[in-house]
Order: structure tokens, then sequence, then C-alpha cells
């Protein structure tokens, strides 16, 4: 379909740069994406928050959570190596893969009671809630 916009055939730089830093532009990926970030859902329970993230091909033994400040920060990297050998030549190939993630605590989670379970690519974390950041509600009186 042609474009309503008169060209002289040559495309310009404003056209360049949106090609070069478009998700199709630049290797097919786009340089702001968070590919490397697995999805987390978060789900808001009665007595707990409970978060779930998709990070399929590491191993439980890859994860790191932990928790301070009131912060939570989930870290996990993995390595895989294969390398093939035969009379005519020899094939090494590696490859790696690493995230971090960190969340804000809300005051009612209690960063001693977290559980974590690693299972079939998902990574339950389960954050019990205390009774200590909850705030009482105050009436102001109006002058």
């Amino acid at each position: 379909m042609k474009t309503l916009v008169k060209s002289n055939g040559f495309p310009s730089f404003r056209s360049m740069m949106a090609d070069f830093w478009n998700a199709d532009g630049f290797f097919n990926k786009s340089v702001f994406d968070n590919e490397f970030l697995p999805a987390v859902n978060i789900r808001d329970k009665e007595g707990s928050y409970e978060l779930e993230l998709s990070a399929p091909g590491f191993k439980k033994e890859d994860f790191k959570v932990s928790t301070g400040d009131g912060m939570l920060t989930i870290s996990a990297e993995t390595s895989k190596e294969n390398e093939e050998e035969n009379e005519d030549y020899t094939r090494k190939e590696f490859s790696k893969s690493s995230f971090s993630r960190s969340f804000n605590l809300p005051e009612n989670v209690s960063e001693e009671q977290v559980k974590a379970k690693y299972s079939d690519g998902l990574l339950q974390i389960v954050l019990k809630k205390s009774g200590a950041g909850k705030k009482k509600e105050k009436q102001i009186a109006i002058d």
C-alpha cells in the first residue's frame, strides 16, 4: 500500500532511526525489551502475598532468593556447555543466562516468614502478612 506522503525515494533520518530502534530493526530484538526478565504474577491473599515467577530452563540450585531492608530480591544464573569431538572436528558450544528482580516489600510482610518452591519452571514465593504494618484509622477533628 502506498503512503500518502510524497517521498523522494530516500529514507529520512527520522525513519532510519525509527527502523533502527524498532523491535524488528535491530537483530529482531528491541534494545529496550525486558526479554531477560521473567514474568511475575503477584496475588494479594488474605494472610499472604503470593508471587509466581516463570523461569523455565533453570534448576532449583540456580536461584537465590533473599530479603533485607524492606526488599525481596530474586536472582538466578545458569550456564550450559556442550562439547562434541570427532576425528575431523571439535565443536564446543556454551550459553549463559541470568536475571535479577527486586521488589519493595509492604510494611505488613514478615521478612522472616518467606517460603519459596521451584517446580516445572515456576518459582513460587509466599510472603506471610503480619499485623505490625496495619495502620489504624484515625478520625481528624475539623476546626
